[in-house]
């Protein structure tokens, strides 16, 4: 016997019911929180984002070479990650397979690497390594301004925050003050404003009133003290000076936060920015910066770097140490009289090549080397450019004409 369909009606009220039973299930899933990786797909990824506040997602595909040698990475990182107070949780999308998904989030090339922060994506392309890769998403996760009510909360807050980036601590100062700059400078460096604090960390803090500013670059084992006045460009001013230590180490990731900063550099070239001698000399460099704060006073030395000291103009038969001051760019100035640093009183040659240079008892000179643009935006050679394209241009057709599938995606392949 036939057995009669449900009115239309009814028919359409079970299919919205089923539906619902269905998104509410979606929703109400349980992701694990251990600190594994999490697949997701296209069934639970709008789940994940609902129920996880910090979701650090990869969007692979199998046959990338970039993402196996990126998974390792994500296993070591995960738990760490998801321990913190704000946990992270670490998920990943084979967007290869599940390419609407990506295409919903612009995924162009794998890996790429997203952050949703209460389902809103940033894209990350900082660091792959793990120990890199924590640092950096711990900051997205950061309050703007932490808010410190006791000497034991201070202690653990630098203890927390590392050596990889300066801190700002407002001892006495309004919170109002600091909190524009802590979200503009979020992901340079850790601002807190103390509530409450003994004489003691006055003392280790090295201040003697309030209100003050301290900054900490906890890896150089420097603090600048800062008293005002706070209003106007003056605070600002001092947080972006302080950015960076008074002496700077010249290398690949230096190099990179100097291409934002608007001053100009009084670099020092050294035979070994490690010896004896070379560190002596950076002592009074940082004398010299901490009365200069308009000029970056910067160190590198032949044996750390000498590709980049060559464009300088200097050799191996050049006497060294040299002062120079560079525009950060293509262009240096040589101070009359002040080419070289002689064996003796350096406190003194400083001095006078810095009154030398702010008379303008100058010559300017042109750096050398086709390569120099590459060391301030891409920290790549013309000639490595070169080869690289080569290189991927000879994947792409072994590819075509050997089937090979795992090529890496350039978009995506940032420089550590």
């Amino acid at each position: 016997m036939a057995t009669t369909p449900p009115p239309l009606p009814l028919l359409l009220l079970l299919l919205l019911l089923g539906a619902f039973a269905a998104t509410a299930f979606a929703a109400g899933e349980e992701f694990p929180r251990d600190g594994k990786v999490i697949d997701l797909d296209d069934s639970n990824f709008e789940a994940a984002l609902s129920s996880i506040n910090f979701l650090f997602v990869d969007f692979y595909a199998p046959w990338c070479g970039h993402c196996k040698r990126l998974a390792p990475e994500l296993d070591e990182a995960a738990p760490v990650l998801a321990g913190l107070s704000e946990p992270i949780m670490v998920a990943k999308v084979n967007a290869d397979k599940y390419r609407k998904l990506g295409s919903k989030y612009g995924v162009d090339g794998f890996p790429t690497l997203m952050l949703f922060i209460h389902g809103v994506p940033i894209e990350y392309t900082g660091s792959r390594k793990a120990g890199l890769l924590i640092r950096n998403l711990k900051k997205f996760v950061a309050p703007d301004v932490s808010i410190l009510e006791s000497d034991s909360a201070i202690k653990s807050f630098v203890e927390n925050a590392g050596t990889s980036f300066p801190i700002f601590l407002g001892f006495g100062v309004n919170e109002s003050l600091i909190a524009e700059y802590g979200g503009k400078y979020k992901k340079r460096a850790w601002f807190a404003v103390t509530k409450d604090y003994s004489e003691d960390l006055m003392v280790t803090y090295d201040f003697v009133k309030a209100p003050a500013l301290v900054a900490v670059h906890p890896k150089y084992k420097e603090q600048t003290v800062f008293y005002g006045p706070f209003e106007g460009h003056f605070l600002e001013d001092f947080i972006k000076q302080s950015l960076l230590p008074l002496t700077v180490p010249i290398n690949t990731e230096t190099l990179k936060l100097l291409d934002d900063d608007d001053r100009k550099v009084v670099l020092a070239i050294l035979e070994d920015d490690s010896d004896a001698n070379s560190t002596q000399l950076v002592k009074v460099l940082r004398s010299a910066a901490n009365a200069n704060r308009d000029l970056v006073f910067g160190y590198v030395g032949v044996k750390q770097w000498e590709e980049f000291v060559e464009t300088f103009d200097i050799s191996k038969s050049s006497q060294l140490p040299k002062l120079l001051v560079w525009d950060r760019n293509e262009e240096y100035e040589q101070v009359e009289g002040s080419e070289r640093l002689e064996d003796g009183d350096q406190a003194s040659q400083v001095s006078r090549f810095l009154e030398g240079y702010r008379a303008g008892r100058t010559t300017k000179k042109q750096v050398s080397g086709p390569s120099f643009m590459g060391f301030m935006h891409s920290l790549v050679s013309m000639n490595s450019l070169y080869i690289l394209i080569f290189v991927v241009a000879l994947l792409g057709v072994m590819m075509y004409f050997a089937g090979q599938d795992d090529i890496p995606q350039p978009r995506r392949d940032h420089a550590e």
